[in-house]
């Protein structure tokens, strides 16, 4: 079994900065890629940032730039640094984590953590 666990959401007013991190625990070996998510009310959940294990990122489009994913292998977490926020970063984000346990790979959801950026 395997449990993502995402801290670090909250209220912020639009300009402001927010961390996000994500733990992953339970019974794998390693981790590949993790990756934030974020889905707003009445629309699909997105890809917002990942990252390899070797460190390679990607971002969406609307947050280059202004946010930075980053991971600590030997805490098994990832880290989200939100800057200049927006309105329209508002949404539940969600952590991702692609395990590895025994010879095949578990894909792992945390609960989500709401950011909120008021104008």
């Amino acid at each position: 079994q395997v449990q993502v666990v995402e801290i670090g959401g909250g209220l912020v007013q639009a300009g402001g900065s927010l961390r996000l991190s994500c733990t992953a625990s339970g019974s794998f070996s390693s981790i590949n890629a993790m990756g934030w998510y974020r889905q707003a009310p009445g629309k699909q959940r997105e890809l917002v940032a990942g990252i390899t294990n070797g460190g390679s990122t990607n971002y969406a489009d609307s947050v280059k730039g202004r946010f930075t994913i980053s991971r600590d292998n030997a805490k098994n977490t990832v880290y989200l640094q939100m800057n200049g926020l927006k309105p329209e970063d508002t949404a539940v984000y969600y952590c991702n984590a692609d395990c590895r346990v025994g010879f095949t790979t578990m894909n792992s959801w945390g609960q989500g953590t709401q950011v909120t950026v008021s104008s």
